[in-house]
């Protein structure tokens, strides 16, 4: 798991990371691959072991970026290695400094490997074994701000994050789709991360949490006695954006009124604050983020098309867990690591606990899978964990546990109260259809759910998170 890697590569070349993974894993053995030392210094001082560390030149030529002092304190010399750019010979000198015997150029060759593969220290024998099924997986973690990180293992991970390296320098809209719970705020960071101005602020605003009113002074400021409690002016998050990204989130929730006042934003990059009487020019990366089916909104004239074209210069799509379950048990050990932190010392989950969660279908994604793993740090109860996972995964009707009437009578034999609770279920059960259905007709247009169901949008929510419903 990520607890120990044979090699652990700095570099950002997606190239670089493919040929050590495809190497590696005709071994049977595990690579990490990370864009910075800084990076690799984190990862090591959390406890990570790597036999091997491997520092590409190729892309970047800031030595403060890839030769951080301390990584030296944590890993001996004859356990890095430099990957240079063929005939570039200014890293001998850095090698020598450093006492970095293994100095390598790209393309990395079966001859590099070899020399790698012949390492005793290593451990990785010089002819490769058949692989198995349960050979160890690589993969590509990467670190975000606030304790934030990236992780790709699976093929579609994998390029999606390619997509986003490329996507990222161009200063155009991008639209990130996907299920609730996926991601889509970290696919923002790392657009941001790779932005030639990553230096500036990266602002998230989420467009389902606030009425219109609210949201129009939260994306554009207000002016002193704007409205009664205005007593000083207020810059929105359009300005203080300026110069570095704001992230439109559940943009598909946003009211036809805010639609139109983004699309004029989004044309000329000027506004006006409430109360304002003269216009503010920002220049600002808009990304937006959504759930919803944006052709379905569109066709029932929920989503203005041209504000949709607008922002959907380009496209990313974010597979949800249950499409890439190779990653739940790597993202379960990283989120172990992360939250026993906080939490007191990480757990070491059993296997059945981890074919449990990769038999789980997780409608919730990875928040739903951080809670899990949050909940079992706290109670430290392995057994009730493991019966959670398998009692989710038992057979199910609508997304809900069911209850046939041999289920009902068993129940009201074997418990005298048992009708008060049989009524109950049965309530409950119907209850979710009609939000089911509701949410459907709707394309999971929440307010407009509420409308169809006559209670408030704030009760359609609170049972939405009650009854555990997603998209």
């Amino acid at each position: 798991m990520i607890d120990s890697v044979q090699v652990l590569a700095i570099t950002d070349d997606l190239d670089v990371c493919n040929s050590i993974h495809s190497h590696l894993s005709s071994y049977g053995r595990q690579a990490m691959c990370v864009p910075t030392s800084r990076d690799a210094v984190q990862m090591l001082s959390r406890g990570m072991k790597a036999e091997f560390v491997v520092i590409d030149t190729g892309r970047d030529q800031q030595r403060e970026r890839l030769f951080d002092p301390t990584l030296l304190q944590m890993v001996s010399s004859d356990r890095l290695c430099i990957l240079s750019e063929r005939g570039d010979t200014q890293w001998q000198g850095i090698a020598a400094e450093w006492k970095i015997q293994t100095v390598l150029t790209k393309p990395l060759t079966q001859h590099d490997f070899e020399k790698l593969s012949h390492r005793q220290d290593i451990g990785i024998p010089a002819n490769p074994p058949v692989r198995s099924s349960e050979s160890t997986q690589s993969f590509h973690l990467e670190e975000l701000d606030n304790n934030r990180f990236f992780l790709a293992a699976s093929p579609a991970m994998m390029q999606l994050y390619r997509d986003i390296r490329i996507l990222a320098p161009v200063d155009i809209p991008v639209l990130i789709l996907g299920e609730s719970g996926v991601g889509k705020e970290i696919v923002a960071m790392l657009l941001h991360k790779y932005h030639a101005r990553s230096e500036n602020k990266f602002l998230n605003v989420n467009c389902a949490a606030l009425p219109t009113e609210l949201l129009e002074s939260e994306l554009f400021g207000y002016e002193a006695g704007a409205f009664t409690g205005a007593l000083r002016s207020k810059p929105g998050k359009f300005e203080l954006a300026n110069k570095g990204t704001l992230l439109l989130d559940e943009v598909g929730e946003m009211s036809p009124q805010m639609q139109a006042k983004l699309l004029h934003v989004l044309q000329d990059g000027s506004f006006s604050r409430l109360g304002g009487r003269s216009s503010t020019q920002v220049d600002v990366r808009v990304l937006a983020a959504t759930n919803i089916d944006m052709q379905t909104a569109i066709l029932e004239k929920r989503f203005r098309e041209d504000l949709y074209y607008r922002l959907n210069a380009l496209t990313l799509v974010i597979p949800p867990l249950r499409e890439r379950r190779e990653e739940i048990p790597l993202l379960m050990e990283e989120l172990n690591r992360r939250g026993g932190a906080g939490l007191g010392q990480p757990i070491n989950f059993s296997g059945r606990i981890f074919d449990a969660a990769v038999e789980y279908h997780w409608p919730g994604n990875l928040r739903e899978l951080r809670n899990f793993v949050i909940r079992t740090l706290i109670l430290r109860d392995q057994e009730a964990a493991y019966n959670y996972l398998r009692t989710k995964t038992q057979p199910q009707v609508n997304g809900t546990d069911a209850l046939s009437s041999e289920d009902i009578s068993e129940r009201k034999s074997s418990n005298p109260t048992g009708m008060k609770d049989a009524i109950s279920e049965i309530k409950n059960q119907t209850e979710i259809k009609m939000l089911q259905d509701a949410l459907s007709a709707s394309g999971w247009n929440r307010r407009r759910a509420a409308i169809n169901l006559n209670i408030s949008y704030r009760s359609l929510l609170y049972k939405i998170q009650q009854h555990g419903l997603s998209a």
